[in-house]
Formats: structure tokens, C-alpha cells, sequence
């Protein structure tokens, strides 16, 4: 009985949207493959190198330890994805559900809810992210990816509860009222199907803000301790940026490029399965 999320949208994606598919499959390939491709092991360092520029030992180059840049590179990656898929994976979970709760339901249970993700999304999240790292002194990925998904998981709480309101009065939900469904497969198989089209497009800007959010993390010292990182990368070549620029050249190339691939494949998303954006776009 649920309309199908693609129904009706034949438009397909832009050509800076296939551009950023090509970077995105890049950056997973990379996460994948490169660890086992690295030319050195991550543990590998030469303290007789250090801060060398690119050659053809180190392509990209040495770190302040004498560590391969293109090994951390490679590693760091794998960091970079894995963050940014699991903290909009589990904040997307949440705010879905709760969503759908409150919109569907009402009431008190709307106004508890709507009440705790007001304070969440007035309170900077990575403030409440630089706190809870701090309290753990040695942050872990594991930390990092639970203290950034505290407070993220409120932005889709309340779109998913604003289009609950919009779905619920549907001729469909009444319809499956009248059959006797109960509220839990009303609310899961029948009106969350028809929100998720808005929700896939903000998981996408999710997963570059989750990117930049734990390179700010680790660029602060705050970041993962037991693994490299972008922004740890970032934050050695700021030290020696006039001595050595490579140190911060080649991981911002790295996050700026990721940022903007899973951009501008979020904006051919919205394109593509939100009509009135590209109505709007095309009368503006």
C-alpha cells in the first residue's frame, strides 16, 4: 500500500553529481584496498627521515616521526569512511524512529520528544562532542563515533516527524487503519517508507559533516589515539607548514575532496527525488 520512493522521479543525476560518485568510489576503494597496498606498515616509522618532502621512497613524503604520509594517508581513509558511515547510520536509526513516533503518535509523547531534541540542536554539537571526548582523556575511535551521534540524530528526528504530520492524514494511513493494522505497521511498513526520500538526501550532507566533524576532532588532538587520521595529518603540517607544506597539502586535498564529492552527490539527490527543489530551481 506504501507509495514507492522513486515513483514517478525520472530525473537522473547531474554531471557533478557522477563526479562525485567517481570520488566517493575512490575514497571506498581507498578505505578498502589501500591499507593492504600501503607501501610501508602503519607501525613502520625511520626516525633518520624525518619531515622529508615526496621522492621516490616516499611519494608523499614523511611525517614529524619518520612515518610514511602515504601509508597514514591510506589508513586514514579507512578512519574517515568508517566515521562517517556509523555515525549517520546510527543518528539516521534514531532520528527515524523517534521521528515517526512522535509525529505519528502526538500529544505528550511529541512534546517530550520534540522538547529534548530542541535542547540537542541548540547546544553546538561538536562542543557537546569536544566535552564528551574530554571527559574520556584517551579518546578511541569507538568514542569519537558515539560522541558525535549524541546530538546528531535530532536534525532527522524533526524532519522525519514534520513529514509524519504531512503523511498520517493520507487517505492510504486511513485506509490501513480501516484494515486493522496495528499502529507499529502502520507507522514502519506504511509512512516511514514515504519520508525517506528527504532523509537519504541529509544522510548524505550527514556523512561530510560526520568527515569534517572528526577531522576538527583530531586537528584539536581530540581525535582517535589508535588510529590515524586526516585531521592528525592536518594538524602536524600546520606545525610545519612553512618547512614542509606536504604534511598539509595532501590530507585538506583529501578531506576536501571527499567533502565535496558526497556534496555534490547530495545535491543531485535533491534534485532527483525532491520535485518541488527542481520546480523551484526551474522558475527561479
Amino acid at each position: 500500500m506504501a507509495v514507492k520512493l522513486f515513483k514517478g522521479r525520472r530525473k537522473s543525476l547531474g554531471g557533478l553529481s557522477k563526479v562525485g560518485i567517481v570520488i566517493i568510489g575512490a575514497v571506498l576503494l581507498l578505505a578498502l584496498f589501500g591499507p593492504l597496498l600501503s607501501p610501508y606498515d602503519l607501525g613502520f616509522v625511520d626516525v633518520t627521515r624525518q619531515l622529508e618532502p615526496p621522492s621516490g621512497t616516499h611519494w608523499m613524503g614523511t611525517d614529524e616521526n619518520g612515518a610514511d604520509v602515504l601509508t597514514l594517508m591510506l589508513h586514514g581513509s579507512r578512519v574517515a569512511v568508517l566515521v562517517g558511515v556509523s555515525v549517520v547510520t546510527i543518528c539516521s536509526t534514531i532520528g527515524c524512529f523517534l521521528g515517526a513516533v512522535s509525529g505519528y503518535f502526538g500529544g505528550w509523547i511529541d512534546e517530550a520528544l520534540m522538547r529534548v531534541t530542541e535542547i540537542l540542536m541548540a547546544f553546538p554539537g561538536i562542543l557537546l562532542a569536544i566535552l564528551l571526548i574530554f571527559i574520556t582523556q584517551e579518546p578511541t575511535l569507538l568514542a569519537v563515533i558515539g560522541a558525535l551521534s549524541v546530538s546528531g540524530w535530532a536534525g532527522y528526528a524533526r524532519l522525519v516527524r514534520g513529514q509524519v504530520l504531512l503523511e498520517r492524514e493520507k487517505e492510504y494511513v486511513e485506509a490501513a487503519r480501516a484494515l486493522g493494522y496495528t499502529r507499529a505497521k502502520i507507522i514502519f511498513q506504511e509512512v516511514l517508507p514515504n519520508v525517506l526520500a528527504p532523509v537519504i538526501v541529509q544522510a548524505t550532507f550527514g556523512v561530510a559533516g560526520a568527515i569534517l566533524a572528526e577531522a576538527s576532532l583530531s586537528f584539536l588532538g581530540l581525535g582517535p589515539q589508535d588510529s590515524p587520521s586526516w585531521g592528525a595529518l592536518l594538524d602536524q603540517g600546520a606545525s610545519y607548514f612553512l618547512l614542509t607544506p606536504h604534511l598539509a597539502i595532501f590530507p585538506g586535498l583529501a578531506i576536501m575532496f571527499t567533502v565535496l564529492g558526497i556534496n555534490f552527490v547530495g545535491d543531485g539527490l535533491r534534485d532527483m527525488l525532491d520535485p518541488r527543489h527542481v520546480t523551484r530551481k526551474e522558475s527561479a
